[in-house]
């Protein structure tokens, strides 16, 4: 799996073809290979990017994280 800290922007999730978003007691099984996520958040779709942030003025580092699993 991979996460991006997009500069200026949302987190991008490489989540290999599923991931789980639980809030609260709702759990909601997400098939997609990538996913945005709100970083600034100024979106009207949370947890999701609508891309508010550009509007907003936020501003932010890129960084980037792998994760690996032994498999």
């Amino acid at each position: 799996m991979k996460i991006e800290f997009r500069e200026n922007g949302s987190i991008g999730i490489e989540t290999g073809g599923t991931l789980v978003l639980r809030q609260g007691e709702q759990e909601v099984l997400i098939e997609k290979p990538k996913v945005s996520l709100c970083r600034c958040g100024h979106s009207a779709n949370k947890p999701f990017c609508d891309g508010s942030h550009k509007t907003a003025g936020f501003v932010a580092p890129a960084a980037v994280i792998e994760l690996k699993t032994d498999a």
